[in-house]
């Protein structure tokens, strides 16, 4: 018998409570103290745009895509890649990023709704393999999801039919906007799965939902600036992550998907907040340094390559605000003297790329 589409319940979802207390707890405490730490950011930049690299680079891992964070920053400094498919693996992670900026954009006019998502949806899906898949607009075709070469007769899992959406949706968007549920956390990790289930787009929907839990905390005062993301965890823990959204379709098993979120919230806070003190850390380190080279483009350069950890002269300018190339090169020379950067290909002779190594190693752990 073939199988059919699987509509979930509408929301709310019915929540034991006293068994999530301590996990509860616990994911409060870590993302209170992640929190913290981002309100005395001296400059949010220094962490916000290697962050959003690092969280785009493994939500799309999880779809699929190869290119690695250090490819990434490498392509953005010379604007090249080693062939056409890597360039659209990178396309796809950038176009990430930029849905998370222009997400954290909208919400400061607008709340998350269909339209927000889909505005998101249309940027995560432009310039890269799915282009052709309707971005930003909901599907009209049944989908299913299955492993590579897999029939909708052997799926793994089938989403409600394309006439389903829209009244699915609106009761999503509205559970999103209320103040019912007892624990925002607990909400979000309720939207998350409901959203995946729903399964309203072609292609893009793990990236969109696994977007929206950074935004969501962010619109609701959880996080000063959305720099905490869950795409690691998921990634490490990929099969679990798997089966226990689908066992919430197959045995309503709330309760474990809700503890296996929550973990994620304490974790990830933990890491983010361990990670943000190393850079940090390193900022002021080198920004004692950087003193006793007696120019006033100095800083402007250390916080440029706190943003850009590999850049070229010319991709490095425009935020360095020196106009003089000689002066730019003469300054990037004391950095390497001092050991602050490096050539990444030091046998090049034109078109040198420079790389700031202790960054890249702390977002790499």
């Amino acid at each position: 018998m073939a199988k059919q589409p699987f509509t979930p319940r509408e929301l709310p979802a019915q929540i034991d409570y006293r068994d999530l207390v301590e996990n509860i707890a616990n994911a409060h405490r870590a993302l209170g103290s992640l929190n913290s730490l981002l309100n005395y950011l001296p400059n949010p930049k220094l962490l916000g745009r290697t962050l959003q690299t690092k969280e785009a680079v493994l939500s799309s891992k999880i779809e699929g895509t190869q290119a690695t964070m250090d490819e990434v920053f490498e392509y953005e400094a010379q604007n090249s890649a080693e062939n056409d498919d890597k360039k659209q693996d990178i396309k796809e992670v950038i176009n990430y990023r930029r849905a998370l900026d222009k997400g954290v954009k909208l919400l400061k006019t607008k709340p998350i709704s269909e339209n927000l998502i889909k505005d998101l949806h249309k940027i995560l899906l432009s310039l890269g393999r799915g282009h052709n898949k309707a971005p930003g607009e909901f599907r009209k075709i049944q989908a299913y999801i299955g492993r590579p070469g897999a029939t909708i007769e052997n799926a793994l899992f089938i989403p409600p039919s394309a006439d389903k959406i829209i009244p699915l949706f609106g009761n999503l968007e509205k559970y999103l906007n209320s103040s019912n549920e007892k624990d925002r956390l607990v909400q979000i990790a309720i939207a998350h799965y409901q959203f995946e289930a729903i399964h309203p787009f072609l292609d893009g929907n793990g990236r969109v939902g696994r977007l929206l839990i950074s935004l969501f905390l962010f619109e609701n005062k959880l996080l000063s600036h959305p720099f905490l993301y869950l795409s690691e965890f998921f990634e490490e823990n990929r099969q679990d992550y798997y089966e226990l959204l689908r066992n919430v379709s197959e045995q309503e098993d709330w309760q474990s998907w809700i503890k296996f979120f929550l973990n994620a919230i304490t974790i990830q806070s933990k890491k983010a907040e361990t990670t943000a003190n190393n850079i940090l850390t390193l900022y002021q380190k080198y920004k004692e340094i950087i003193d006793e080279f007696n120019s006033v483009y100095a800083i402007h350069l250390i916080d440029a390559i706190f943003t850009y950890p590999v850049f070229s002269s010319a991709s490095i300018r425009k935020n360095v605000k020196i106009k003089n190339t000689q002066t730019l090169f003469n300054l990037i020379k004391k950095f390497i003297d001092k050991g602050i950067i490096k050539e990444k290909f030091p046998k090049r002779k034109r078109g040198k790329i420079y790389v700031f190594d202790e960054l890249v190693k702390i977002l790499n752990k």
